[in-house]
């Protein structure tokens, strides 16, 4: 299964009184980069969102979002010092009794002295907030991976094609090459003839210069590797493991033998074809670089 290296995946669940989403996305990296974005108070929870996502993609510059709401549980209990409150009570009357003015406190009067209440933060187990969390992160991080298969298959599929072109465009060029030599010793020939007229031509003299042009613009070694790769090609599009960084070696491959190809041909239409194959194996090239 080949995997992009771009997706998106995001999962929502109420867990534990607890509403939490996470969102995953990433884009094309050499290597596996992970950021993150989630409140301060979950931080503790990084490492191990971290490692969860990396378990399952190598590479790529992957973002994860984390958001937790609580729906079903108080995130802090609050407690009032009733003895203090009834002491700024009773101030309160004390002062009204000596300055003679009227005494209108009420409960709302009170809560204005912050100190008669105490917030505490509602207790956090840790291990079921990482339970809940996780789900939650693996429900996501499969949405994800099913994104990154989907676009991977459209770029698998859109390679098999370009090698399919490849591999015809290597038969021709095997069977122009093959052509070639004949030419040239029929060519060769017929300047001979020209130039020497009627004097007899050394039959042995042009094999021999025929000979010596086959070696030179034979391109067999070549043609041969190239169906090697092309074949290595589509096996490791096969396997279930991260394979861009093997596709990027074999196209640099691929590259190489058609530029030395090139550089051999005396034909015009091998020269022709070298161009499109060129064009082809780029196109390659950049759509490798969208895979894991």
């Amino acid at each position: 299964m080949v995997l992009s290296m771009t997706g998106y995946g995001r999962a929502e669940q109420e867990r534990s009184g607890r509403d939490i989403t996470v969102e995953i996305k990433s884009v094309n990296s050499r290597y596996f980069e992970y950021t993150s974005r989630m409140p301060r108070s979950f931080a503790f929870l990084d490492d191990k969102l971290k490692k969860l996502v990396n378990a399952t993609i190598s590479r790529g510059k992957t973002e994860l979002a984390l958001t937790v709401v609580n729906v079903g549980a108080p995130e802090a209990s609050i407690s009032v010092n009733l003895d203090l409150a009834k002491g700024y009570l009773d101030a309160i009357g004390e002062m009204s009794s000596a300055l003679g003015i009227e005494n209108d406190v009420t409960a709302g009067t009170l809560t204005r002295f912050s100190d008669i209440f105490t917030a505490r933060k509602a207790e956090t187990d840790e291990e079921q907030l990482w339970a809940d969390v996780k789900a939650v992160a693996e429900a996501a991080v499969e949405n994800f991976v099913a994104m990154r298969a989907a676009e991977g298959e459209k770029l698998r599929a859109d390679i098999l094609s370009r090698l399919v072109y490849l591999e015809q465009a290597v038969g021709e060029i095997e069977q122009t090459s093959a052509e070639r030599v004949q030419k040239y010793t029929e060519k060769l020939y017929a300047k001979l003839k020209a130039l020497l007229e009627d004097t007899n031509i050394d039959e042995a003299r042009i094999l021999t210069e025929a000979a010596i042009f086959a070696d030179k613009t034979a391109v067999d070694e070549e043609t041969v590797r190239l169906r090697s790769h092309i074949r290595q090609y589509r096996d490791i599009l096969e396997k279930n493991e991260p394979v861009g960084r093997k596709l990027d070696f074999l196209t640099q491959e691929l590259n190489r033998e058609t530029n030395t190809i090139g550089s051999k041909a005396q034909e015009l239409a091998i020269t022709r074809m070298v161009v499109d194959m060129k064009a082809e194996i780029e196109k390659i090239r950049e759509q490798i670089q969208n895979i894991e």
